[in-house]
C-alpha cells in the first residue's frame, strides 16, 4: 500500500507554506526513513498507509526565534484541536499528558533544526483550517 499523509498534517503544512512561502524545507519531511522503521513513529504508515507526522525546517524566515513562536502556537492550538497528538521543538514537548505545558524532551533528536508535530488518528480524514494566528488564524 503506497503511505499518504493525514489530510490534518498536509493542511498544516500548506497553512505553513502559505505563511513561510521563502521558508527553507532543508529539514521537512513526513515519511519515515530506515532508522524510523526500527521503532514505533508517527512517521512510519500505519495498516492502512497513513502517516501522521510531519516536521517542519526551523528556519522560517529572517525573524530570529519565529520557530518557537509557531511551535507554541501550534501547542496552544493542541489545547483545543484534537486532531493534533503532540509538539516537540528545541529540546522540548507538549501533549495532551500534561494538559499541553512544555517539558523536557530527552529523546536521541533534540528537535531544533525542525518543529516536529503528530496527529491524532482524528485528523487522517478531517484537512479543515487550523486556527493558529501566526498561520492566518484569528484567536
Amino acid at each position: 500500500m503506497k503511505p499518504f499523509l493525514s489530510k490534518a498534517a498536509v493542511q498544516l503544512r500548506e497553512q505553513i507554506d502559505d505563511s513561510f512561502p521563502d521558508r527553507s524545507r532543508k529539514s521537512d519531511g513526513w515519511l519515515g526513513d530506515a532508522r524510523h522503521s526500527t521503532k514505533k513513529s508517527d512517521h512510519n504508515p500505519d495498516f492502512n498507509g497513513c502517516v501522521r507526522a510531519i516536521d517542519i525546517d526551523a528556519s522560517l524566515g529572517k525573524q530570529e526565534g519565529i520557530s518557537a513562536y509557531l511551535a507554541d502556537q501550534i501547542r496552544e492550538c493542541g489545547k483545543s484541536d484534537k486532531r493534533i497528538s503532540y509538539v516537540i521543538h528545541n529540546h522540548h514537548i507538549a501533549s495532551k499528558l500534561l494538559n499541553w505545558k512544555w517539558r523536557r524532551y530527552k529523546g536521541i533528536n533534540p528537535h531544533t533544526k525542525h518543529i516536529h508535530i503528530s496527529f491524532n488518528k482524528s485528523g487522517d480524514k478531517d484537512g479543515s483550517f487550523f486556527n493558529i494566528p501566526l498561520l492566518g488564524g484569528n484567536s
